[in-house]
């Protein structure tokens, strides 16, 4: 009997993953759970004894004169039969026959074991995506919630799970249906009464950062740092590289031969928008690169160390500078961190002459 327990929690570990020591302490509670619910009674003196050769459980009592608490304490001469040197005072361990526990006993005991199964899959599940945090997993749309919410089903085989797509986390320019491949990124894995809750993103700025990883080797590989990212998800993102080597461009790394690495990632967004700029310590350079597509006359830092900057742009940029409903602008100064005043030319030599006077 105890041969075929132990063969069947080896298997358990070999498909599951659940350490047969694990099991075995499982089943030593599930058997005091059982004597606890057939004898009603105290358990603090009850211990399992659970090998391949023998599964014994025992209570163990002092021997006394009188019983008062038969649950603790035994008769010398019921000690006797257990052991014949037994003297008033010493502690006997009394063997408890198992087979005698009944029917709502074994279902305790039962329900005992399947818990720790559960217990044991949900530990290493959340262990396996606790170390995939700020990482991108691919999944398949599962289901819609009715608030809007997304479940993804994540991992394959036993470490598998549903992760949460929160409508928040949602871009509202895709449109996914049930069964499709889908690209997160996880933003954090808790844990809950019901398991590991995996918590992903598609609206995250590191999404876009994860994914030309991916396509990227240089940057992969540390040759180009991405040092800044500003997104609108689902309209338009704005990075900032910089090459670790004189020698690299790092625009041309992030962008591949005929757009194919920046193509690959645009794809992967559903065609958001990509604009891909040098990052610079000098905060006016920077500034500069950021406002592309749009060309820049000059810009000027208005305070030595203040992060607030005017741009001179030719009269016929200011409207792609500015970007749709001043999309361009707001991202440049995301992704600089610098407040931006943005004039056309004209209006600056005007300025410039009234000042004059």
């Amino acid at each position: 009997m105890n041969a075929e327990i132990f063969a069947a929690l080896r298997q358990l570990e070999k498909e599951r993953g659940i350490p047969v020591d694990y099991m075995v302490e499982k089943i030593t509670q599930a058997l005091v759970a059982a004597y606890k619910k057939d004898r009603d009674g105290y358990t603090d003196n009850v211990y399992v004894e659970l090998t391949e050769d023998a599964m014994r459980m025992y209570a163990q009592k002092e021997v006394v004169d009188e019983v008062i608490t038969p649950a603790t304490e035994v008769t010398l001469d019921a000690a006797r039969k257990v052991d014949p040197h037994a003297q008033l005072g010493d502690l006997v361990n009394v063997e408890i026959k198992t087979q005698a526990f009944g029917r709502i006993a074994a279902q305790t005991a039962k329900q005992v074991i399947i818990q720790g199964i559960r217990e044991a899959e949900r530990g290493m599940i959340f262990e396996s995506f606790s170390s995939k945090e700020h990482e991108i997993l691919t999944g398949s749309v599962l289901r819609f919630e009715p608030n809007g919410d997304m479940t993804i089903r994540i991992g394959q085989g036993t470490d598998k799970t549903d992760a949460l797509l929160p409508v928040g986390e949602q871009v509202k320019t895709e449109h996914f249906v049930e069964g499709d491949m889908i690209r997160v990124y996880v933003i954090e894995v808790r844990r809950s009464s019901r398991g590991p809750q995996v918590m992903v993103s598609r609206t995250h700025p590191a999404l876009v950062k994860r994914l030309f990883e991916l396509e990227v080797p240089e940057i992969s590989s540390g040759a180009v740092e991405i040092r800044s990212i500003a997104r609108e998800p689902g309209s338009r993102t704005k990075i900032a590289v910089h090459a670790a080597e004189e020698n690299i461009d790092p625009v041309g790394a992030c962008v591949g031969a005929r757009g194919a690495r920046v193509g690959a990632v645009v794809e992967e967004l559903q065609g958001e928008k990509m604009d891909i700029v040098v990052w610079s310590e000098d905060i006016c350079q920077f500034v500069a690169s950021a406002l592309s597509p749009a060309d820049v006359i000059s810009v000027t830092q208005l305070q030595q160390g203040a992060k607030a900057c005017r741009v001179i742009v030719p009269d016929d940029q200011l409207s792609l500078a500015i970007g749709k409903e001043g999309q361009n602008a707001r991202l440049a100064a995301r992704l600089t961190g610098c407040k931006i005043d943005i004039k056309p030319a004209s209006q600056a030599e005007a300025l410039e002459e009234a000042a004059a006077e």
